[in-house]
């Protein structure tokens, strides 16, 4: 049941994992402003797919998935 000792070196350029690919997961582009995490499940979902609510007195973003944009509040 026990894990196998991992050893990790720091290499010449300063990377000590080569597995892991490097960059954000919003891309280059500047995606994370059209994105917010989800109150509720906290996957990252675009702002127009989800709607805002008043929680403890704060706005908090919930995607569609979570919370269904009513008729009235989408109006």
């Amino acid at each position: 049941m026990s894990r196998d000792d991992v050893t990790t070196k720091i290499a010449s350029d300063g990377l000590r994992y080569k597995s892991k690919a490097g960059g954000s997961p919003f891309g280059a582009t500047g995606n994370m402003i059209n994105t917010m995490s989800c109150m509720k499940c906290g996957l990252h979902k675009p702002r127009a797919l989800g709607s805002f609510r008043r929680l403890l007195d704060k706005s908090h973003f919930f995607c569609g998935d979570c919370r269904p944009i009513k008729a009235a509040d989408a109006a």
